[in-house]
């Protein structure tokens, strides 16, 4: 009887026919067949037999490498994405190293850098060779970071590009880490900053920006301002002094600000013809039956001013709920607005991701069922849609009149055609970007290379 090797829940693999002394990946037995991560995937035919050329960035949690590779396409297979989303993916055959062993397997090129790892090993690999312990790791032999470089090195491009700061409050998110790698990735210098500590000269001379412990912040050429709404003043204060210094700053303070008011922002697309769910705003609640009133009655959605995420937003399905709700916030002098409810869209509305005047991406999200809001950090589900002209146009002018260059717009479809409902000057990434399989970070970073009139040197890859 033949001896099983052990592999563990992760292995190093090499593919030295397509160029990749190492690779780190999840041994998925969940999956009949391995795959790997691939960009920019082409077939061609070479004496009658085709062959796929695709790009592949190995190192986890980085761009910054580039790999072209070629392999023989031996399958097209529908494969489910791990979102439930069928979608066709070409097959290659190369050779695998795994450990001390070198054998043929075949490899789903999946076209998604949101992989968490860059490559799954599935089960068609591991029959009749392997015996698999989750609890282990890198049985086959680790490799140290040091080592990890020295097989890069060659590989690695030369910074010649951008310094660009990251200003934000967590590091650790994924929409920061995803533009942070794709900076990167593009051959700049990128510094994550806590909004909370930087620190302002205010000075005619000699204006200053200043970072924990009193670093002078005087070499950036670009902020990319990711505020969140418990900050927003201080935010805006610090975006506003690197305008100063003659940062360029990807959103604004003022388009921040405008879009952090929602009832200012309410007016701006009124005054623009924008079209919007029926709004209403009073300052005394003698007037409370006249406002449910004017946005057509319950049911009707009441809102804080600073709500964000679908956090301070309230359903009042009867008429006297909506009193009750809107009396109590009221007496508390707390500003709300009162909005008509749009029951046809059953749960459901849109995100488009614009950057520099033009919809990169776009999801539709649906609410959990029984619940209105359809925000995924609440359990609501996105998937992509193609959206209509006329919803294109309305992203775009909604991002337009708050002069945000990077804006998620979020728009319901009604019975009178598509209404805005509010923009965000702060979108997440995580949710469209998978959803979408759009590379939104990249496209960030190319907006402010053509902001600053940056032409990129080539970057290094094989």
């Amino acid at each position: 009887m033949q001896e099983h090797k052990i592999l563990g829940g992760e292995e190093w693999c090499a593919f030295e026919g397509l160029g990749i002394p190492a690779i780190k990946a999840r041994v998925d037995s969940g999956a009949k067949t391995s795959s790997i991560q691939a960009n920019n995937i082409k077939v061609i035919y070479r004496n009658a037999v085709e062959y796929v050329q695709f790009e592949v960035n190995p190192l986890q949690d980085s761009r910054s490498i580039t790999l072209h590779c070629e392999a023989r396409l031996v399958d097209r297979r529908m494969v489910k994405s791990s979102l439930g989303i069928a979608e066709e993916r070409l097959v290659v055959a190369t050779k695998i190293r795994l450990g001390a062993d070198i054998f043929e397997t075949e490899l789903t090129l999946a076209k998604r850098d949101t992989m968490e790892y860059r490559m799954l090993l599935g089960r068609s690999a591991l029959s009749d060779r392997y015996l698999i312990d989750p609890a282990r790791s890198f049985t086959q032999g680790d490799l140290e970071q040091e080592e990890l470089d020295r097989l890069y090195a060659s590989f690695k491009p030369e910074r010649t590009g951008l310094k660009i700061a990251l200003l934000a409050s967590n590091p650790e998110l994924y929409s920061n880490k995803r533009i942070v790698e794709a900076a990167e990735a593009r051959g700049h210098e990128i510094v994550f900053l806590n909004v909370e500590l930087a620190y302002m000269k205010l000075d005619a001379q000699a204006p200053q920006i200043r970072y924990r412990g009193g670093n002078i912040l005087n070499e950036f050429d670009a902020v990319i301002p990711r505020i969140k709404p418990s900050v927003t003043f201080y935010g805006c204060a610090l975006i506003r002094q690197f305008d100063n210094l003659g940062v360029y700053c990807l959103n604004t303070a003022e388009s921040i600000s405008q879009s952090r008011d929602k009832l200012f922002a309410s007016q701006l697309f009124s005054r623009n013809d924008i079209n919007i769910p029926i709004t209403g705003f009073a300052k005394s609640p003698n007037d409370t039956k006249d406002l449910i009133k004017m946005v057509n009655g319950a049911p009707l959605i009441i809102k804080l001013l600073e709500s964000t995420q679908g956090k301070g937003v309230v359903l009042a399905e009867t008429n006297k709920a909506a009193e009750s709700v809107i009396n109590a916030f009221k007496s508390v002098q707390t500003n709300i607005l009162v909005q008509e409810f749009i029951k046809e869209a059953n749960g459901q509305d849109i995100r488009c991701f614009v950057v520099n005047g033009k919809v990169v991406a776009s999801m539709q999200r649906q609410a959990e069922k029984g619940e209105f809001r359809s925000n995924l950090h609440q359990g609501g589900k996105a998937s992509r849609i193609k959206i209509t002209p006329e919803e294109r146009r309305l992203a775009i002018k909604a991002a337009k009149v708050l002069n945000l260059t990077v804006a998620g717009v979020d728009i319901i479809r009604s019975n009178k055609g598509p209404l805005l409902l509010e923009v965000n000057s702060s979108p997440g990434l995580e949710g469209i970007e998978k959803a979408t399989g759009k590379d939104i970070a990249d496209s960030m970073i190319r907006c402010i290379e053509k902001k600053l009139k940056y032409n990129p040197e080539p970057v290094a890859t094989v």
